[in-house]
């Protein structure tokens, strides 16, 4: 495509020669120019305009009669392309479009058919699942099942149609983001669940609660229903709106279908409906994951033919160690902040934990998430590969370009819909494929806020009691409120255009802030409770005002190069010219006062990484000086009340690390008789024994 604009920009001579023959007195009116036959090579001219000193162009009278030549020259190329390409149809209007047949649909809806009744099944006719903790847990789930629900919760239809127009466009350097999914696996498996099983909780933000206290754990509770809630709705929209522009599925309907069936069978059945549902959903997404790379290898080309065109094209990038933080994608944005990313969300998210917690014992969850972990790889490589194997099916011909589709997410159904439009079944496939995957991450989402919020906002942050026979009730109407809400957010989400990207963003931020407060829980012994909360709150102040600019600020990521020299349709050059244009001027403008800093433009795979290791410094340097200020009041206190008066004695007492005593030694139940047991007298009592 560059070269054939090239071309258009050559023949300044010509211009001369033109001017004597064809333009006119400026002051009498030009006549209508009659089509002039050219050959291909004065096709294309370039107009020359004298520059002043202060950058301002030249009317100078030569610059006027270059103008008048050049319109001349573009009204006869405009007038012999209409001529040589009638009959032709236009690429940006074509006049078939592929739809969703009727039995396309008809397999969509068996898929979500099947979901609900295992919702139906496990709500109204399995025995058990009367208290909190069965709905919630499951206790005692088996593995497969678990370990296949694990893999789709991280597979969004978002990262689906993403991450293939990722590689079309950009480039294969984000396929180091598998590295970090094996890094997760240790840190999860020897330091986070050890605790959580351990400890026994139904929340993993317990755990806060034990460590800091129950502010810090209401405040864990918080962020993650803020995340997910939103998070779910931007989930859900994305992928409904590109669907519904490639393949005419109306984007209202996709979200209500979605919504209806994750709210009845998450909110009936509980974790084990979700668990089961996932898991069949997951064989819905495998198959259409590899019958689509399957056909591709018939109508696409093979797996050599694509890698060949990729690296012929510029497509394959594994190593680029650029030090930039601002650059988009690197080895060191990709792998270090990819591993914050995916810590956060395996070993932090309640919606993961609670799957891990419902397994028998700590073994089993480990297993679990580590073939959990190997088949998220699996599926992305294919997911990658799908997007290498489109670009090689329209290397001559960019449908983004020549106005097929209208934004780069729409790629894959275009491909898919209009590729395999004459094999029954495949475009239903696809979308049940699409929509399995949505219908995971949300009903995941709304069983684990109503975990978190009936175990950490009700019971212990309102100290509101709930019986285990009510427990099971009170969580299924909060699945089923904060399906609502989540629904309501899809339209209010759906008015704000820009701030789609920034929410995705957001749950980075808020991931990073959440995973900084369990680090500094276990790994800072200094770290209190006030240290956690306002280097917390101020924490996520700062990567928010930080995200939210950024995102505002920044300008789009230019695309790499693309084609359109073998389009069998007609192309509209003007608008493709107009549209490179454009792109110059934006990516030339030049940002003016505090958005031009460098910390606005990192790159996107930083910020959870800037969140959690801003967390844990904050909250350690906190928790340090009051602690200094609590020291310092305590002594002044006991100075006064013993007489001291003597400022060298304060300072070396001031100075001094005295040891904290602690007992591992579980409080004893008091009897009527005995009353009220005070620990320190006998913790006092044993040492003097001593």
């Amino acid at each position: 495509m560059f070269a054939t604009i090239l071309k258009l920009l050559t023949l300044c001579a010509l211009a001369h020669f033109l001017n004597g023959h064809t333009v006119k007195v400026r002051d009498q009116p030009i006549p209508i120019p009659i089509p002039i036959p050219i050959t291909t090579e004065q096709k294309y001219l370039i107009v020359r305009g004298e520059m002043s000193d202060d950058g301002s162009v030249g009317q100078s009278q030569e610059h006027l009669e270059f103008d008048d030549a050049a319109k001349l020259l573009l009204t006869s190329f405009k007038a012999q392309q209409l001529a040589a390409n009638q009959g032709i149809e236009e690429c940006s209007e074509p006049r078939h479009k592929a739809t969703f047949a009727g039995l396309d649909y008809a397999i969509l809806l068996s898929m979500l058919v099947v979901s609900l009744g295992i919702g139906i099944f496990y709500g109204f006719f399995q025995t058990g699942g009367s208290s909190s903790n069965e709905f919630l847990l499951g206790s005692g789930m088996n593995l497969l099942p678990v370990t296949l629900s694990l893999t789709t919760s991280f597979i969004t239809a978002i990262e689906l149609l993403g991450n293939p127009s990722e590689m079309y466009f950009q480039g294969t350097q984000f396929v180091l983001i598998v590295i970090p999914m094996v890094l997760v696996i240790p840190v999860a498996v020897k330091i986070f669940y050890p605790i959580y099983f351990k400890m026994e909780l139904t929340s993993c933000y317990e755990y806060l609660g034990i460590r800091f206290g129950k502010e810090i754990r209401i405040l864990g509770a918080v962020l993650y229903v803020i995340q997910m809630c939103f998070y779910t709705a931007v989930a859900v929209l994305a992928p409904a709106i590109a669907l519904s522009k490639a393949t005419g599925l109306d984007t209202k309907i996709a979200v209500i279908l979605i919504y209806v069936v994750c709210v009845f069978y998450s909110s009936m059945g509980g974790i084990k409906a979700c668990v089961i549902a996932d898991s069949f959903q997951a064989a819905v997404l495998a198959v259409s994951l590899v019958l689509i790379v399957g056909l591709g290898c018939f109508y696409s080309g093979n797996p050599v033919q694509v890698f060949q065109t990729a690296a012929e094209r510029n497509r394959l990038e594994f190593f680029n160690f650029d030090p930039d933080p601002t650059t988009r994608h690197t080895v060191w944005s990709v792998v270090i902040g990819g591993f914050f990313y995916w810590t956060s969300l395996f070993c932090t998210n309640q919606a993961s934990v609670q799957k891990c917690m419902s397994l028998k014992s700590l073994k089993l969850a480990k297993i679990a998430l580590g073939f959990a972990i190997i088949g998220l790889i699996i599926v992305f490589l294919l997911n990658f590969y799908t997007g290498l194997m489109v670009f090689n099916h329209y290397a001559d011909c960019d449908p983004l370009t020549v106005g097929r589709i209208t934004a780069s997410d729409q790629l894959l159904p275009y491909y898919v819909i209009n590729t395999y439009e004459h094999i029954y079944t495949i475009a239903g496939i696809f979308v049940a494929g699409i929509f399995a995957a949505s219908l995971g991450t949300v009903a995941s989402a709304l069983n684990s806020l109503s975990a978190v919020t009936c175990e950490d906002l009700l019971i212990n942050g309102m100290n509101i009691k709930i019986s285990p026979e009510k427990g099971a009730t009170y969580a299924k109407w909060m699945s089923l409120g904060f399906g609502v809400a989540s629904f309501g957010l899809v339209f209010i989400v759906e008015h704000l255009g820009g701030v789609l990207q920034a929410t995705l963003t957001l749950n980075g931020l808020i991931g990073g802030v959440t995973l900084g407060l369990f680090v500094l829980g276990i790994a800072c012994k200094q770290a209190n409770t006030k240290g956690a909360f306002y280097g917390g709150l101020l924490s996520l102040a700062l990567v928010i005002f930080v995200g939210v600019v950024s995102q505002v600020a920044s300008l789009e990521t230019p695309t790499l190069a693309t084609s359109i020299e073998h389009c069998d349709c007609h192309v509209n050059v003007t608008g493709i010219i107009t549209g490179l244009l454009i792109e110059e001027l934006r990516s030339a403008t030049v940002q003016e006062g505090f958005t031009s800093w460098a910390i606005f433009r990192l790159s996107y795979m930083w910020f959870s990484m800037i969140g959690c290791l801003l967390t844990v410094f904050l909250g350690w340097l906190i928790s340090l000086i009051i602690d200094a200020l609590q020291r310092r009041s305590v002594l002044k206190i006991t100075g006064k009340a013993t007489g001291i008066d003597n400022p060298a004695i304060s300072q070396e007492v001031f100075k001094s690390e005295s040891p904290v005593m602690f007992t591992t030694m579980k409080p004893l139940e008091a009897t009527s008789a005995e009353g009220h047991i005070n620990l320190a007298i006998r913790i006092d009592d044993e040492d003097d024994s001593k």
